[in-house]
């Protein structure tokens, strides 16, 4: 296995798969690559040892000069998602490189997975930070689904900051800690992670070894 702490992958979507025990467990299955090594940063050079990943191809011509830049200098094919990822050891793949699910992962890894949330505009409380609203009855007439009191009128005289309010709900970049492998499947370069993680079907997301964990 690759001495790489991670690898870019897209989430495919939920089902459900028999362990080898027989007990059915919810799995998303993400395509795990494949990456390709776009550079190096090297101990002697930079301070650190780490790999340049590239992820999803895309047109040089819609890209910025200086990624177009970057991609020419290291001969590879242009790529939509960049992500630095540290070396686990001393040897690096050289630059042009694929990297693959099954040289990073396998069955029982304990990982962690980020990616962006659902974004769901502007929310109210209700939604956004899940207030109970008020009661039906009892006089209350156009003030269902509204916040409260939002502070005094003298002291303090303001809004505090971190207020719980109406405003843009999701969007966010997320990491969800402690996710098992259930399989890895190479030849679909698909990885089954048992529970939910982060955004959408066909979002982007990085894929770590648990801090302290890697098999």
């Amino acid at each position: 296995m690759a001495a790489v702490d991670g690898i870019i992958g897209r989430k495919i979507g939920m089902t459900q798969v028999f362990t080898p025990e027989g007990r059915l467990v919810p799995v998303t299955v993400i395509q795990a690559g494949p990456c390709t090594v776009v550079a190096t940063r090297r101990p002697d050079r930079e301070g650190y040892g780490a790999l340049q990943l590239g992820f999803a191809a895309a047109k040089a011509q819609r890209l910025s000069k200086a990624l177009q830049g970057q991609f020419k200098k290291a001969g590879t094919a242009a790529f939509g998602v960049l992500k630095e990822f540290r070396l686990k050891g001393d040897e690096a793949p050289a630059v042009g490189a694929e990297l693959v699910v099954a040289d990073v992962f396998k069955q029982g890894d304990v990982i962690q997975v980020t990616g962006v949330t659902k974004g769901r505009g502007t929310a109210g409380v209700i939604k956004r930070h899940r207030f109970s609203g008020f009661p039906a009855s009892h006089g209350t007439h156009e003030y269902f689904r509204h916040g409260g009191s939002i502070g005094n009128r003298s002291y303090p005289g303001r809004v505090f900051k971190g207020k719980r309010m109406a405003g843009r709900y999701g969007a966010d970049r997320v990491t969800t800690r402690n996710l098992v492998v259930i399989a890895v499947r190479p030849a679909e370069h698909l990885l089954l992670v048992r529970g939910a993680v982060p955004g959408a079907r066909g979002g982007v997301v990085v894929v770590h070894h648990k801090p302290g964990a890697r098999g």
